[in-house]
C-alpha cells in the first residue's frame, strides 16, 4: 500500500519491508515471516555500500519487535547524520504501530524502544489509543486530548504530531458521531503547539490498509507543500520544516498536508466501499449455490469474514484520478495560553 501510494505521486521508494504476510493479519490468518533486526541492518548496509542514500524523507511503519525498532532507528539517525550539513534536506515520518482500540498488537517492549526513539523523528502519527501510550495521559476529554499533544511535544522534542482517527464525539464533543476528526500541531520555538483539527466524515465500514496510505500520503503532500511555489523558500532549508512563530495553525504546511491527505483517502474509501457492496453481493450469490447443508456455521462464519475482509482491501489503484482532491480546513483548535484548544 504505502509503496504504491508513494509511487503514484512519484516518488522513488527503496522499501525495506518488515514482515514478508502472504496478507494483512486482518484476516485473522497468514503465512510467512517476520524480518530480523539483523536483516534489517544488512539490507540497510547494501544500500549504504553502493551509496544509494541520498533519500530526501524516511518513512517507518510497523516493526514486529523491540530489536527492530532499534534498528530503523539507527538508520533514521544514521540518514540524520548524512544530512546533517544541509538543514531541511532530510525528513523521518515515523509511524509508531503499537496498537488500537485498546489493545497493542506488538510485545509490550516495543513500546519504550519507540519512547527511544520517536524523540530523534521529525513527525510522529499516532492513533489516540498510541498517543495515549506516548504521553502517559488517558484520553478522555477534549482537554485531555490537547494536553497529551503537548506532552508528546514536551516529552520527546517533536516538532510534528498527528493524532488520526479521534472519535470527537465520544469525548464529550458536540460533534456528529458520523465524523472522524484528525488532530494535528507543529511547535513554536518555545515547544507550545499549533493545534489545528480536521473533520471528515466516517464511513460504515472497516478498512484495511488506511494508516499505511495516511503515512504514505503525508510523505508527499507535506514535502510538496514545503516547496509549493507560494511557500516560504527559506522553510525549506529549516531543520524539521518547522515554520516560524507568526505562522497560524492553519496555515502550517502540515495541515494543508493533511487536508489533501484526507481528501483523497476520504474519496478513494467511498469508492472502495461501492466496490466493497458489489463485490459483496456477488460472493454471496455464488455461496448460496456451493454451500450445502452439510457447511458448518463456523465455516460459513469464517468464509464469511474473509469475504468481507477482501472485500474492504482500499483500492487507491483504481482511482489515481481522485488524488487532487481537497476539503475544506476547519479552523480551531487555534492553541490557547493554556494549551487547551479554544473551540473545535
Amino acid at each position: 500500500m504505502a509503496t504504491f501510494v508513494m509511487q503514484s505521486l512519484g516518488c522513488e521508494v527503496a522499501a525495506i519491508n518488515t514482515v514478508h504476510f502472504s496478507n494483512h493479519t486482518g484476516y485473522r490468518q497468514f503465512k510467512g515471516t517476520r524480518t530480523s533486526a539483523q536483516e534489517i541492518r544488512d539490507l540497510y548496509q547494501g544500500l549504504c555500500q553502493s551509496d544509494l542514500t541520498d533519500f530526501d524523507v524516511l518513512l517507518s511503519g510497523y516493526t514486529p519487535s523491540a530489536a527492530a525498532v532499534e534498528a530503523v532507528g539507527e538508520i533514521g539517525l544514521d540518514l540524520q547524520r548524512r544530512a546533517e550539513k544541509k538543514p531541511g534536506s532530510f525528513f523521518w515520518i515515523l509511524d509508531p504501530v503499537m496498537g488500537d482500540q485498546g489493545r497493542l498488537y506488538v510485545n509490550e517492549d516495543v513500546v519504550p524502544a519507540y519512547k527511544k526513539i520517536i524523540r530523534h523523528a521529525d513527525l510522529i502519527l499516532p492513533n489516540q489509543f498510541e498517543a495515549e501510550l506516548l504521553s502517559g495521559i488517558k484520553i478522555s476529554t477534549m482537554k485531555d486530548l490537547a494536553d497529551a499533544i503537548t506532552a508528546i511535544h514536551k516529552t520527546y522534542s517533536i516538532p510534528h504530531v498527528v493524532v488520526t482517527s479521534v472519535q470527537l464525539s465520544g469525548l464529550g464533543s458536540s460533534t456528529p458521531p458520523s465524523t472522524l476528526t484528525i488532530i494535528g500541531s507543529t511547535t513554536r520555538s518555545d515547544g507550545s503547539p499549533r493545534l489545528f483539527h480536521i473533520d471528515v466524515p466516517a464511513l460504515d465500514c472497516f478498512f484495511s490498509g488506511t494508516g499505511d496510505m495516511f503515512a504514505a500520503l503525508t510523505v508527499a503532500r507535506l514535502r510538496e507543500a514545503v516547496f509549493a511555489a507560494d511557500a516560504d523558500p527559506a522553510l525549506r532549508n529549516t531543520r524539521s520544516w518547522v515554520s516560524p512563530d507568526d505562522v497560524p495553525a492553519t496555515e502550517l504546511p502540515l495541515a494543508k498536508a493533511t487536508e489533501k491527505v484526507l481528501a483523497s483517502m476520504h474519496s478513494v474509501l467511498e469508492k472502495t466501499l461501492e466496490a466493497r457492496n458489489a463485490e459483496l453481493a456477488a460472493a454471496a450469490a455464488a455461496a448460496a449455490t456451493t454451500e450445502t447443508d452439510s457447511t458448518s456455521a463456523e465455516e460459513r462464519q469464517k468464509r464469511e469474514h474473509l469475504r468481507r475482509t477482501k472485500a474492504s482491501e482500499s483500492s487507491p489503484v483504481r482511482q489515481l484520478n481522485t488524488y487532487v482532491c481537497i476539503l475544506h480546513i476547519l479552523p480551531g483548535l487555534q492553541s490557547t495560553s493554556s494549551t487547551q484548544p479554544s473551540h473545535y
